[in-house]
């Protein structure tokens, strides 16, 4: 089992950054690939970014491709996602998400087990 609790969301003006922190609860942090997901209001949950247990492979979506950054920290347990260049269109709750399956479809919410009650991030224009 692994809880997850997301923080570091706020509003911003676009252009800004942001940093969303997600520590993970239990010892086996380092197997499990974590993701970043968000949902807009009266939008489906969206894929953002995506890595692998040990940090080497990363996935983003195109809309955050070059502005978004996902890394990791398995010694603190953590998930991060470095937002820069923010635009209003980012605005959306965040939500963070881990599994342990393999030869998985890292784009797919149907693929992560955990999830965190998510954060909100709004972009002013």
């Amino acid at each position: 089992q692994v809880q997850l609790v997301e923080s570091g969301g706020g509003l911003v003006q676009a252009g800004g950054s942001l940093r969303l922190s997600c520590p993970a609860s239990g010892r086996t942090f380092s197997s499990y690939v974590m993701g970043w997901f968000r949902q807009a209001p009266g939008k489906e949950r969206e894929f953002v970014a995506a890595i692998s247990w040990s940090g080497a492979n990363t996935y983003y979506a195109d809309s955050v491709k070059g502005r978004f950054t996902i890394s990791r920290d398995n010694a603190k347990n953590t998930v991060y996602l470095q937002m820069n260049s923010l635009k209003p269109e980012d605005t959306a709750v965040y939500y963070c998400a881990a599994t342990i399956r393999t030869h998985i479809n890292y784009y797919s919410d149907r693929a992560y087990d955990y999830w965190g009650q998510g954060t909100q991030v709004t972009v002013s224009s």
